[in-house]
């Protein structure tokens, strides 16, 4: 029996194992996992860097310059990947590095966002660009079979004017619920009013069939969305809040994603701050997001509509808050206040709605967490807006998209030669 080395661990905290130090077994089935393992880790380097030197590869992969040459021209062979000269690169007396980035050849996502009141949808590419946009009004109380119609007709919209060899390698949908780490269904959704929902395979049905959807609680793909590319790169301990209609949080603790034994981790609007409280949807009572979400600042700026775009439009004409409003920031940083002490985390990022809401009732949200929070001098948390925006969530399930390509970038490339064009079938 053969015993797989110990991999090399990278400054980037990914694996690469060096060819030269496997075993072969009879079929060389060792070494070959080992090659598509390297594969996908120097890709998700690439990803995530959009350029990015062979010198820094040889270096974080620990690998060795003629593996990661050899590495770089299969996958540039594939044209998912191109290398160039920068100019001003040369250091010291040698040749410069080449660098290597995504190639000519389109590899892309659709990243879905499901609010709701709308759906927001993006084609992702490779390096984390933004190649084009969608968004789709949601009627309230639309059946989960309805919405998948809507993201398969939008999906494919997005898709009409792509170069034919176009690689479409998945799409990712974020949701306001509950969402299973066991199976991926959506478990429970009350602000959509949906549950035990097999909600990737309808809308993979609507694709073609074959096109990988894979799905996401909204909040944990906002935080793995800012850890990667947004205010939180590079921090190890974070708490990201998706607030809209609802309020969830996606937690991220030594680095790594806490979901919890079945996905129920990080239902943070549903932590009961108010007892006897607001009537919340979930059937309790005094639950956060009923103190905190759109009803709430509804109400307490006057407005009839919960419309989300509406309410952050007069936010930002906010200069001095109400009394009510007051109240709510007050509640925005009791909430905060628990999950610093629960987690003690090095930032809180307040994304959707919450991140209008914040700037009109900053004062009133700092001095509730600096009353409440233990050892309050000494600690280092900082309240903070997204880096990407109101992009966060859809941002994330790009990134989760492109994850099975991130692990054998050959098996996923060879399954999405004809997936555009699947999906345009699909479409008419």
């Amino acid at each position: 029996m053969l015993v797989s080395p110990r991999p090399t661990t990278t400054s980037e905290g990914e694996h690469a194992v060096p060819l030269q130090q496997q075993r072969p077994t009879g079929k060389g089935a060792n070494q070959e996992a080992v090659r598509r393992h390297n594969l996908g880790t120097l890709l998700g380097h690439v990803h995530r860097d959009s350029d990015v030197s062979r010198a820094d590869l040889t270096h974080r992969m620990g690998l060795n310059r003629s593996t990661i040459a050899a590495l770089v021209g299969e996958l540039e062979r594939l044209g998912v990947v191109a290398q160039s000269t920068p100019r001003g690169d040369r250091q010291g007396a040698g040749r410069p590095s080449l660098h290597v980035r995504p190639g000519e050849r389109e590899v892309c996502v659709i990243a879905v966002e499901l609010r709701v009141e709308s759906i927001e949808l993006a084609r992702i590419g490779l390096g984390g660009a933004v190649h084009g946009r969608r968004s789709v009004p949601v009627e309230v109380g639309a059946s989960p079979v309805q919405v998948a119609d809507q993201v398969a007709r939008a999906a494919a919209d997005l898709l009409d004017d792509v170069p034919t060899d176009t690689l479409l390698v998945g799409m990712g949908v974020g949701m306001p619920g509950i969402v299973s780490t066991e199976d991926g269904r959506i478990h429970y959704a009350p602000n959509l009013a949906w549950s035990d929902v097999a909600f990737s395979e309808l809308v993979q049905e609507r694709l073609g069939g074959e096109v990988p959807v894979v799905i996401g609680n909204d909040a944990n793909l906002g935080v793995l969305a800012e850890h990667a590319r947004g205010v939180a790169r590079g921090m190890s301990d974070v708490v990201y809040l998706s607030g809209d209609v609802g309020v969830g949080g996606g937690l991220i603790t030594r680095g790594r994603s806490l979901l919890g034994t079945v996905g129920y981790a990080g239902e943070v609007g549903h932590m009961r701050i108010s007892v006897g409280g607001r009537a919340c949807r979930c059937g309790n009572r005094g639950c956060w997001e009923t103190e905190i979400g759109a009803v709430a600042v509804a109400d307490a700026l006057g407005s009839p509509s919960h419309d989300i775009a509406r309410l952050v439009t007069l936010l930002e004409t906010v200069d001095t808050p109400s009394p009510a409003l007051r109240e709510v920031g007050r509640m925005l940083g009791v909430g905060i206040t628990n999950l610093i002490n629960i987690f003690d985390p090095q930032v809180v990022i307040l994304g959707g709605l919450l991140s209008a809401l914040y700037p009109a009732v900053r004062a009133d949200v700092d001095a509730e967490v600096q009353h409440g929070t233990l050892d309050a001098d000494d600690r280092r948390t900082q309240v903070l807006l997204p880096g990407l925006g109101r992009d966060s969530v859809l941002v994330g399930a790009g990134e989760l998209a492109f994850g099975a390509m991130m692990s054998d970038p050959l098996l996923v490339v060879a399954a999405a030669e004809q997936a555009v064009q699947r999906v345009r079938v699909a479409a008419v």
